[in-house]
């Protein structure tokens, strides 16, 4: 008797719990469901239990904060209905076979700071109103089949440290807005269709660690003031049409004693070499 007491008592807790949680978010997490096949996802969700038992949720305070599905075969668009999730913070869907475009209510989740769509099917522009999730910290739409520019808007997230857009079809230059964020730690647009100048204000990016910008169109010379960026440890152009003869270089750290290699521009050629 005392043994099905708890039992009734978890229930009616779980119960409460789920009831919650509000009917707005739960649409939205149902929509996802329906719109990516959810009954042939590697681990689906009995939409009769409570929320947060549902694989890949986490529920704080009755409201919906992280989402990871990454790996579970989705497969469709996302719904209107995802914008419901106004408290989220955290969204990893990335190594599924979602498509279609970013859906605009997307970009009512501003309370985003780590937003991960990589290696998915989505198209279309990457909407400038992605400039509105300002408390993004990662941003990963790395293979995809993204086109168009990258939206000046981008340098509105201020707080964003990783900025991985490689890999899809990307076209128009380097947007000099980028040169704002100013926590920027990882930069990586490799592989897609951009041309144009290494813009020079990417020298302000005082926290960068990496840059990888190969396999594009990019042509001119390699900014000089990439020279200031004393965190640097990895910068990639090959691959593309520049006037230096530059491929890539790595500095590493190896038993407590790094090898700090300096470059030294000029506007003919680029050279590496040790650092007295």
């Amino acid at each position: 008797m005392k043994s099905l007491k708890i039992t009734l008592m978890c229930l009616f807790v779980s119960t409460i719990v789920c009831a919650n949680v509000s009917q707005t978010e739960k649409e939205a997490l149902i929509a996802l469901y329906n719109t990516t096949q959810g009954e042939q996802w590697n681990t689906t969700w009995n939409v009769n239990t409570p929320i947060e038992s549902w694989y890949g949720v986490t529920v704080e305070d009755n409201h919906v904060v992280e989402l990871n599905l990454h790996m579970n075969n989705l497969q469709g668009t996302l719904p209107q209905e995802i914008g419901g999730l106004t408290h989220l913070r955290k969204i990893n869907l990335g190594f599924n076979k979602l498509s279609g475009d970013l859906p605009l209510s997307f970009f009512n989740l501003k309370e985003l700071n780590t937003l991960q769509l990589f290696m998915n099917g989505f198209d279309g522009n990457i909407p400038s109103e992605i400039g509105q999730l300002t408390k993004l910290e990662v941003l990963e739409l790395f293979s995809n089949s993204f086109r168009g520019e990258i939206p000046k808007s981008i340098g509105n997230l201020v707080n964003l440290k990783s900025l991985v857009l490689g890999s899809n079809f990307l076209s128009g230059q380097i947007p000099r807005e980028i040169s704002q964020l100013a926590q920027l730690k990882k930069l990586s647009l490799m592989d897609n269709k951009l041309e144009g100048s290494i813009p020079a204000e990417l020298g302000n990016l005082k926290h960068l660690e990496e840059l990888v910008l190969s396999s594009n169109a990019l042509t001119g010379n390699i900014p000089y003031e990439l020279n200031y960026l004393s965190e640097l440890s990895t910068i990639m152009v090959s691959g593309n049409n520049l006037n230096q003869d530059i491929a890539s270089i790595s500095i590493l750290n190896k038993d407590e004693e790094s090898l700090k290699v300096k470059l030294q521009f000029n506007t003919a050629t680029s050279v590496a070499g040790d650092e007295d």
